[in-house]
């Protein structure tokens, strides 16, 4: 049986350690000087018969690849998938999806869609979540995004759609961002967009962290079972840590503190043992049942609600191992939607058909030929053997004087398997040659609907800000004007509301809502977790060391990750009672936006410098207007108080008390130890994500 560290074993026979070698060329040739190029005298020209120079200088010069023309900005991961049972055995012949005993490796890459590889992490876009599985049968790609629809049906329009994404031509502005006149333009002129936009504009696109992202494969698949038997799938992956998402204030404010922030977070999780989980779930529809919803299982911009066919976990994914190097795994793993197993099929779907085309042609030239399936990260752990030759980067030393089939002169090697083979799935195809797309895929609105009916309300909230803020990038009237009338088919109160923010008026007419909803599209109740949240634990000299062990102790022991910060300084600070606490990082140089919460302990010397300090102050200020858990003890709630925050919830009894209320946490009169409830309530806060229930516009942060 295939094992997880399958996949690791036939790599561990490329990797390179540079430790304890000595420097040289690459023909082998030992250097001991490589700070001077080879002059004619000191102040003399570069002679060209200096090898070493010239061989370094060219492979610098060579070292870029062209960047994914999509998906450029990534991150990736190894780790393993193993079904929880057999139940899918009646549906697939493909043996990782049955097997229980059967652990398989995989290689995970997250990325943004629109920006460069330079680009931050926290712009509003939507992001890629592919899987490579390295199957006893074969690699298997999951080639899927954090969002379920996409924003064209044919693939024919995918070069419009990203050129209409991409900065603009003339002056390249701007980078990673839909907020342009282009994007709009396009998406005015094309209704099929209106149900990707909406999730465009909603929390979805501003994901916590790759560890609390969904991942869907967006399009309707065929399950094929050792019978031949076709069944339509849906897959998806849902975050064991629950979905939750950034706000745009707090993205905007990332991009600058910390542009790495969501591939830190992946990295720095694995790293600290606290692997990244998911469970692979699948939407099954019997091919009897194709035409029984109200839109095309084929189309791409449409999804099957889960309350109509709801998802089964079949298995689950664990990553927990970084690469160890960033370019030769993350960089050049290549993933195509037509690298299949038997058991796995494709649809009549023509922008899955248009991907198969797509991705084989630009792994070509993005890494240099028809070779790149044996670049390390990319083998399969499967065996290969096939008669294709030559080419560039051929890395195999093929013997023998046959390189076709049939032949007898080679003992008719390789030869043609007889079982465990990939068989297309045998379905009729009749029609008239034409470009004509189906009337089943002219429905443009009511999914869109759909998603903002499920909406809580602070989500509708964000939804029309991330309108406004958009269309107010927008230099042209018309096209705001074409993108209210395509809102008003989704919903008027929506239309209307983006409307009053631009100072325009939502056009008349538009489409009744159905006031169907879907509240799994939701994010409101997604499960949460404390573990490995980060908190801020604000102090300065003077500061209640007892209760500054008690948070990291209590916190940790949760799983959270509580990290130190000096108001004034790091290195350490001095104690109320004498004794020292480590501080970890300089409160000047971190910002709340990286911190999932804030605590300030007791100590009358540490509140009062902090209450002093108006970046501390803005610290704990930008946290609460963030909708985050804040906490503070005794005389830490005089920073609170300057922040403006105590005004928004009652105040503990004087001398002795404990108030909990919409997130934010007091306690007075703890005589150096907090009490447990204290940090019961915070961690519930903390555990929930964010607390939205918050009127925070008074907060000037």
């Amino acid at each position: 049986m295939a094992h997880g560290d399958a996949k690791h074993e036939q790599l561990d026979g490329v990797r390179a350690d540079p430790t304890g070698t000595e420097l040289t060329t690459q023909q082998g040739v030992r250097v001991d000087h490589t700070d001077d190029s080879l002059q004619a005298g000191e102040r003399g020209p570069t002679l060209l018969e200096d090898f070493h120079f010239r061989e370094k200088l060219t492979h610098f010069d060579h070292e870029r690849i062209p960047e994914r023309v999509v998906h450029a900005r990534g991150a990736g991961a190894y780790g393993h998938f193993r079904p929880y049972d057999d139940w899918l055995r009646d549906h697939t012949a493909a043996k990782f999806l049955t097997d229980p005993e059967v652990s398989t490796p995989v290689f995970v890459r997250f990325s943004t869609v629109a920006g460069s590889r330079g680009s931050a992490d926290t712009v509003r876009d939507v992001r890629g979540f592919a899987t490579k599985f390295y199957t006893e049968q074969g690699n298997y790609d999951l080639v899927g995004n954090n969002m379920p629809v996409f924003f064209i049906q044919d693939g024919i329009k995918f070069p419009d759609v990203v050129h209409a994404v991409k900065p603009e031509p003339h002056n390249e502005i701007p980078q990673a961002a839909s907020a342009h006149d282009t994007f709009w333009d396009f998406v005015s002129l094309q209704p099929e967009t209106m149900h990707m936009v909406m999730w465009l504009m909603s929390d979805r696109a501003l994901p916590r962290s790759y560890r609390m992202m969904e991942g869907f494969g967006v399009h309707t698949f065929r399950l094929v079972n050792a019978e031949g038997k076709g069944t339509f799938v849906k897959f998806h992956w849902k975050p064991v840590l629950g979905s939750h998402s950034l706000v745009w204030d707090e993205c905007q404010k990332i991009a600058g503190a910390d542009a790495d922030f969501n591939r830190r977070d992946l990295w720095e999780a694995i790293e600290a043992g606290q692997f990244p989980e998911w469970e692979l779930g699948v939407q099954l529809v019997d091919e009897s049942d194709e035409f029984a919803f109200d839109f095309d299982l084929l189309d791409p911009t449409k999804l099957i609600p889960e309350e109509q066919v709801p998802v089964r976990p079949v298995g689950k994914m664990v990553l927990d191992r970084n690469p160890d190097n960033f370019f030769a795994e993350t960089e050049q793993v290549a993933f195509h939607t037509a690298n299949v197993v038997p058991g796995i099929d494709f649809t009549n779907d023509p922008l899955l058909q248009a991907r198969n085309f797509s991705y084989l042609d630009t792994q070509l030239i993005r890494l240099g030929g028809p070779n790149f399936a044996q670049i390390p990260v990319n083998r399969p752990v499967a065996e290969v053997s096939t008669n294709q030759r030559d080419g560039h980067h051929q890395q195999q030393i093929h013997r023998g004087r046959t390189s076709y089939t049939p032949n007898s002169l080679g003992g008719g090697c390789p030869a043609i398997a007889g079982s465990d083979v990939f068989r297309h799935y045998q379905t009729r195809v009749d029609g008239e040659t034409v470009r004509r797309r189906s009337a089943s895929f002219t429905d443009h609105h009511s999914q869109a609907t759909l998603f903002w009916n499920s909406m809580a309300d602070f989500e509708k909230d964000h939804i029309v800000e991330a309108f406004r803020f958009e269309l107010g990038k927008v230099e042209h009237q018309h096209v705001r004007e074409r993108v209210l009338h395509e809102l008003v088919h989704v919903d008027r109160d929506l239309a209307e509301a983006v409307a009053q923010g631009l100072g325009m008026r939502a056009p008349e007419g538009g489409t009744e809502n159905h006031g169907r909803s879907s509240p799994a599209l939701s994010l409101a109740k997604s499960p949460g977790s404390v573990a490995t949240r980060k908190v801020a634990v604000l102090v300065a000299d003077g500061v209640d060391a007892t209760e500054v062990e008690q948070v990291k102790r209590d916190l940790s022991a949760r799983g959270a990750v509580p990290e130190v910060l000096g108001a004034t300084h790091d290195g350490r600070a001095r104690g109320a009672d004498g004794s020292e606490v480590d501080i970890e990082v300089a409160a000047r140089t971190a910002m709340s936006v990286v911190y999932d919460a804030v605590i300030v302990p007791g100590g009358a010397g540490s509140a009062r410098t902090l209450a002093a300090d108006g970046h501390a102050v803005h610290f704990v200020a930008e946290a609460y207007k963030h909708h985050k858990p804040v906490a503070a003890s005794d005389e830490g709630l005089e920073v609170l108080r300057k922040a403006g925050i105590t005004e928004q919830v009652a105040a503990p009894v004087e001398g002795d008390g404990l108030v909990a209320e919409r997130g934010v946490v007091l306690a007075a009169g703890t005589g150096g130890a907090l009490p447990g409830q204290f940090l019961e309530e915070f961690a519930a806060a903390l555990g929930s994500h964010r607390v939205w229930d918050r009127d925070t516009a008074s907060i000037p942060a």
